[in-house]
This record gives C-alpha cells, sequence and structure tokens, in this order.
C-alpha cells in the first residue's frame, strides 16, 4: 500500500455524518468563547499595568525630546531606541513624566475594555488556532498535518515580532515625530495634550497591523504548500508586491515617511523570504513524487 493509498484509508476511516460535524464545531467554539472570556477577566484586572507598560514607548520619546530641547540639539533616534530596550536609561535631568487626558466620564473604564479585548484576542489565538487545527485535521493527509503543525507555532511567533517592531521602535519614533510638532514661540504655544483613548487606540492598531503583515511568510507558504502559487510566480510579481507593500505601508501606517519605511522595509525582505520557503516547498514535493514514482 502506497502513502497515498494509507492516506485515502485514513481520511475515509475519519467520515462522520454532518450532525456530527456540526456538534463538534459547536464544542470547539465554545472552547473558545470560554478561553476568550477567562483571557477577558484576566487582562482587565491588570488592565492598569497594561496600560502603563503600553504608555512606555511615549514615555522614551517625552524623554528624548524633553533632554533634546533642553540641550539645544536635536534627537538621537539610536538613543531612543536604546532607551526603550532597556540598553541605556533615560536622559540625565529629562523630564519623563507622561501625562495622559480623559476627556469623558466613562472614558477610562471603555478604555480599559477595549485593552482587556485586545489583550484576550492575542492571549487566546493559539486556543483558537489548535481547535480549528482539531476541527480539520481529519480531513488532512498525514503529510498535510505533519505540515500544518509548524504554522500554528509560526504565526504567532511571527505576530509577535511585529508586535515587538512596533513596541521598541516604531511606536517611540511616531510619539517622538508628533512630540516635534509642538510650537512654542513669543505668545503662541501648540501644545500636544493626548487623550488616552486616542493613544492606546493608535497603540492597538499598530500592533494589529504590523503583527498581521508579519504573517506573510506564514499565509505564502501556507499557499505554496497547496498549490495555490509557486516561486516564479511570485519572483515575477515581485515589483507589484512591492508597489502593493508601499501602499499598505501608506494606510496602516501614520502619515510620516519613517513610519511607512519602518514596515514597508520588513515587509519586502519577508516576501523574499517567502518567494525562498515556497520554492524549498517545491523542491520537497518534487522529491517526494519522485520517490513515489519509485516505488509505484
Amino acid at each position: 500500500m502506497t502513502p497515498s493509498d494509507r492516506d485515502e484509508a485514513e481520511i475515509e476511516a475519519s467520515r462522520a455524518p454532518l450532525m456530527d460535524h456540526l456538534i463538534e464545531l459547536r464544542g470547539r467554539l465554545l472552547i473558545c468563547v470560554v478561553a476568550f472570556f477567562l483571557a477577558f477577566v484576566l487582562c482587565f484586572a491588570f488592565a492598569n499595568q497594561i496600560q502603563i507598560a503600553l504608555i512606555k514607548p511615549y514615555q522614551a520619546a517625552v524623554a528624548i525630546h524633553a533632554a533634546a530641547l533642553a540641550t539645544g540639539g536635536h534627537a538621537n533616534p539610536i538613543e531612543l531606541i536604546a532607551v526603550m530596550t532597556g540598553i541605556r536609561p533615560y536622559p540625565p535631568g529629562s523630564a519623563a513624566v507622561v501625562q495622559l487626558i480623559a476627556t469623558a466620564p466613562l472614558e477610562q473604564l471603555f478604555t480599559k475594555m477595549k485593552i482587556a479585548a485586545f489583550g484576550a484576542a492575542v492571549l487566546t489565538f493559539p486556543v483558537m488556532a489548535w481547535q480549528m487545527y482539531r476541527f480539520v485535521a481529519p480531513g488532512l493527509y498525514r503529510n498535510e498535518r505533519g505540515a500544518f503543525l509548524p504554522f500554528l507555532i509560526a504565526a504567532p511567533v511571527m505576530f509577535c515580532l511585529g508586535g515587538a517592531l512596533v513596541y521598541y521602535v516604531m511606536l517611540p519614533f511616531v510619539m517622538l515625530f508628533s512630540l516635534s510638532q509642538q510650537v512654542a514661540t513669543d505668545g503662541i504655544s501648540v501644545a500636544q495634550t493626548t487623550k488616552i483613548s486616542d493613544y492606546l487606540s493608535l497603540v492597538t492598531s499598530l500592533l494589529l497591523a504590523f503583527g498581521l503583515c508579519f504573517q506573510l511568510p506564514v499565509v505564502t507558504t501556507l499557499l505554496g504548500l497547496a498549490g495555490l502559487i509557486s516561486s516564479k510566480v511570485m519572483a515575477a510579481g515581485r515589483r507589484y508586491a512591492i508597489v502593493a507593500v508601499v501602499v499598505v505601508a501608506a494606510v496602516v501606517t501614520p502619515p510620516d515617511p519613517i513610519s511607512q519605511l519602518m514596515l514597508a522595509v520588513p515587509l519586502v525582505i519577508l516576501y523574499e523570504i517567502s518567494i525562498w520557503c515556497v520554492r524549498l516547498i517545491e523542491l520537497r514535493r518534487k522529491k517526494a513524487d519522485d520517490l513515489e514514482a519509485e516505488m509505484a
């Protein structure tokens, strides 16, 4: 019996009536809902701590901006990253105090709820991905099940990499750029007073945008496994992909060229990595086909 025959026999043995599939789907959705609710409660209980952690990039930008104003120079981007990553302390004498405002009576409560929902979605993603895999696994061939599992690990890892880029590099630069737009001259002052809800909406939007964009290698590799795309097609469409990347970067990032480059450059690199991933899959598939042909 060839490997293909064994796979067909396994799939045939796993067949079940439609009602059984619906009952199983209901059970797995219930697990996801319960996991999300528990994660929401946990994140809401620590909403203040999460808020403080998310405000740290703004605090670093305020400190570097204040130090630059005190010395009459320009903010050093390298120093900003060093402060944000903990490599260097805040500049001596810099005002690292951030004051955000809430302009509605329940604005802070709703902001905490949004943070809790965002945190719950991130925390329960592995649970949701695993439940989805367990639901579709019986309909997959053995080699497909083995190939699908690494992506359950790669997807959250890539999301965390995108989030880390936002937290340690992108967001401090965005806030530093925003602070540099303030005006303070004789008789005229335009100071930045940021609402807590607006700031955290920006943070969560950037984290989601970068986290999802960093799924590019995962998605393209899955499409390559399914035979829907090829490395030749991806290589031939490289110029169009770069244009698409620039458009996406312009849409999901704040309207400044530095932020757009911070997303566009990694995405172009990830696209090139995706081409090589699909190419490796094609080579492995060709070897497997040749081996199966020899066995037949």
